[in-house]
């Protein structure tokens, strides 16, 4: 039983990880008759530091937790492993996040995929309402209809590995394949999918993608240190390398301008790229700064997440001048996402446990912030967060496989409480 456990594991899930683990240290778990299984099962796609980095859970939380990876429950191996986990790993606050309180309400609305194991990620609402996201180790991009909660998942070329979707104003889904150098684009009519494969060999992580009002697909690729652009009409793609060495294209955003701003994930710089030529300009920020995400308030101003140091930043697109605020819960937090609504800055502290979603008022330079649900535990990451066309958020928890709407507006959130909706306060 257990072999056939770890085969069909390794079969549906392991898609990216191999790489990643050679890249991190050894993590010696506690002794105990489970430690083998537990060793076998849960590194063959993830690493074992997801486990002893974790806040630690009660053993039926465990067992929620296990459950949204593989189904283990009720047999002898399940047993053992949550009892294992449970023993060695139970609840605690090192990783608790200094959550600030205040009068701003909201709701959230989960829904979970049906794939195992997928880690859901990057949500985004299409022209037709529907929300889209990729499961990464699943191979799949899903569709959500919000009003019943029903859910269709496509199965992408092999080792697409997609890291995030984005529609086009036809509603045609394109994604970036992270695991096979592809920009990929799906048709949900007809589910065909087509490839656009990168010119370069070098060119060989496609990481995330944004469509400007061209209908060209500008996109980053975090590895390669590249930037790309892809004409939907010929196929014909573009690619430059960013001078910065290991500078790691990350985030990318499209100003009213036309001009694209990136984070790098690897220096501390952002970069503003010419639409037309894929000129880059860099931009210095404080040495120790990495940059997972930004994004663009209505007046231009560049809002960033200092994912080093623990804080939030923007910056002057004209003048390079930049201001930090340091994130509530310190320069250890991780600030990952971001979004801009209504000239309001949301973001998450994905090195916390419960991971935080976080509020700041750029008017008062005043935060809040709110945990954010996985079921009944708290173990997801956000990695990417993106405003729908009424001002509200989506976003994920990876690590349980959730997509979840934030609603951002007061009347919203009473309005889900008189319902018997969730909602979360000061």
């Amino acid at each position: 039983m257990i072999k056939q456990l770890l085969a069909a594991w390794a079969m549906a899930l392991c898609l990216t990880q191999a790489a990643l683990a050679g890249q991190a240290q050894p993590v010696q778990l506690p002794d105990g008759e489970a430690k083998p299984m537990v060793q076998g099962l849960c590194s063959t796609c993830h690493d074992l530091n997801l486990i002893t980095r974790s806040s630690g859970y009660t053993r039926e939380h465990w067992k929620e937790l296990i459950g949204t990876m593989i189904k283990i429950d009720g047999t002898p191996a399940g047993d053992k492993v949550t009892e294992y986990l449970a023993a060695n790993f139970p609840p605690h606050t090192e990783r608790k996040p200094n959550l600030v309180s205040g009068s701003f309400q909201i709701s959230m609305k989960e829904w979970h995929v049906p794939q195992l194991g997928q880690r859901a990620r990057d949500p985004v609402q299409a022209p037709d309402g529907s929300i889209w996201y990729c499961g990464q180790y699943g191979n799949v991009v899903g569709r959500i209809k919000p009003d019943t909660g029903e859910v269709w998942e496509y199965t992408l070329p092999d080792k697409a590995l997609p890291h995030s979707v984005t529609p086009d104003r036809d509603g045609n889904i394109w994604y970036t394949g992270n695991g096979n150098g592809t920009i990929g684009k799906l048709e949900p009519k007809t589910g065909k999918i087509t490839e656009y494969k990168m010119p370069d060999p070098n060119a060989k992580d496609p990481h995330t993608a944004e469509f400007d009002s061209k209908g060209r697909l500008f996109f980053t690729l975090q590895v390669s240190n590249m930037i790309g652009r892809l004409i939907p009409s010929t196929g014909e793609i573009k690619l430059v390398p960013v001078p910065r060495k290991n500078a790691r294209p990350y985030g990318i955003k499209v100003a009213s301008d036309g001009n694209l701003w990136v984070s790098c994930n690897g220096s501390n710089c952002v970069l503003k790229i010419d639409p037309e030529t894929l000129a880059i300009q860099q931009f210095e920020l404080p040495e120790g700064t990495t940059v997972r995400r930004l994004d663009l308030a209505a007046d231009g101003t560049v809002w960033y997440v200092n994912s080093g140091l623990g804080r939030l930043g923007k910056m002057d697109p004209k003048t390079g001048q930049y201001k930090e605020w340091a994130s509530p819960s310190g320069p250890k937090s991780h600030p990952y996402a971001i979004a801009v609504v209504d000239g309001i800055v949301w973001y998450n502290e994905s090195a916390q446990r419960p991971d935080a979603l976080v509020r700041f008022d750029p008017a008062t330079e005043k935060f809040q912030s709110w945990p954010i649900p996985s079921g009944n535990v708290y173990s997801g990451i956000l990695r990417h967060m993106r405003p729908t066309r009424d001002g509200n958020l989506l976003i994920h928890q990876s690590g349980t496989n959730r997509i979840i709407q934030v609603n951002t507006k007061p009347k919203a959130a009473n309005r889900a409480a008189a319902i018997g909706g969730k909602v979360v306060g000061g």
